[in-house]
């Protein structure tokens, strides 16, 4: 099975246009929430009345066939709005139940012309197995430009996930970032006779 990365454009620039790689299905989503992924047709998202953090719903999405092949995910995008120019965190409470490959809370901010400028899917921390309720946190930046904030709930391979109390709040510059490709970069040239 293709274990998603973020080099195969999980969640990047395909949730940003209509591709071959990237499709949407028709499965009943709860209200406001998308189902799509590069795999759709292998997972299902669904509101869900008998499991739940609070409230009396959730939103969750499992594997319906084995192998998957790839990814899906319940996800949502709106306009960045009163969260331009800060540093904002996602705060989701998740569940997960006999995911073998991983599951993740995923955010990403959105620029003019499909340009993506902040992003963390999880994959460096992801999820598996059975885990109970947990709060999970992404913090990125929304730089003035942002056009959209894109996140939601991400499932590759079989199990199922579960999703509740989203919520965002705008935090001080001191809280640090969990941008991946913001890690993935060095302040400076680092290393670079390997022998440190």
């Amino acid at each position: 099975m293709r274990s998603p990365s973020l080099d195969q454009d999980i969640l990047t620039e395909s949730t940003m246009n209509t591709s071959a790689s990237f499709q949407i299905t028709l499965t009943t989503p709860p209200k406001g929430w998308v189902h799509c992924g590069d795999q759709p047709q292998s997972y299902e998202s669904l509101l869900d009345r008998e499991i739940f953090h609070s409230g009396a719903r959730s939103g969750s999405i499992r594997s319906i066939t084995n192998p998957t092949g790839g990814f899906g995910t319940l996800m949502q995008t709106a306009a960045s709005g009163e969260y331009s120019g800060h540093r904002v965190r996602l705060i989701s409470w998740i569940r997960i139940k006999d995911v073998v490959d991983w599951a993740g809370l995923w955010f990403r901010i959105d620029g003019p012309h499909c340009k993506m400028l902040g992003f963390d899917n999880m994959m460096d921390r992801p999820l598996k197995g059975t885990l109970d309720w947990a709060k999970y946190e992404i913090v990125l930046d929304v730089p003035p430009e942002s056009v959209a904030l894109a996140y939601g709930l991400l499932l590759a391979g079989t199990g199922q996930a579960w999703i509740d109390d989203v919520a965002f709040e705008i935090v001080s510059p001191e809280v640090p970032v969990t941008d991946i490709y913001r890690k993935r970069h060095c302040a400076r040239p680092t290393n670079l006779k390997f022998e440190e």
